[in-house]
């Protein structure tokens, strides 16, 4: 009978579908690994109809990211925004990129920035105005 008592309870028991159903099995994307300020959005969609990787199984939450990624939005927010793991959201991005439906701004690497050399040499003359 204590299992009809844990049914009752208000607080929620959790989420109904565990991470690992929602990407079916997969931990990982097989393509290029999305960083986590990495700016992801959305890009209009194709008809259904006319692309057969459409048609492939779909879960709400690739519809929820579409939605949350109408305004570019980092990895990590969506992550946080849909309260799902890091690596559960990277290959439901990966679905999605795959399909076409996304745009991935990467960020810039290291190299391009500035050296710390030149960074001290325009400090040095903005204190000498």
């Amino acid at each position: 009978m204590q299992d009809a008592a844990w049914h009752e309870e208000e607080d929620a028991p959790g989420p109904v579908v565990r991470p690992y159903a929602l990407t079916g099995g997969r931990t990982h994307y097989e393509g290029e690994d999305f960083d986590l300020v990495a700016l992801i959005a959305a890009v209009d969609a194709p008809e259904p109809a006319a692309d057969p990787l459409l048609q492939a199984p779909w879960a709400p939450e690739h519809d929820m990211i579409l939605e949350l990624c109408r305004t570019p939005l980092s990895v990590a927010e969506i992550a946080s925004d849909l309260e799902l793991p890091l690596g559960v959201v990277r290959v439901l991005l990966g679905d999605l990129l795959d399909r076409s439906l996304i745009q991935v701004r990467r960020p810039a690497p290291v190299a391009q920035f500035p050296s710390e050399r030149v960074l001290k040499e325009v400090i040095d003359g903005i204190r000498a105005l």
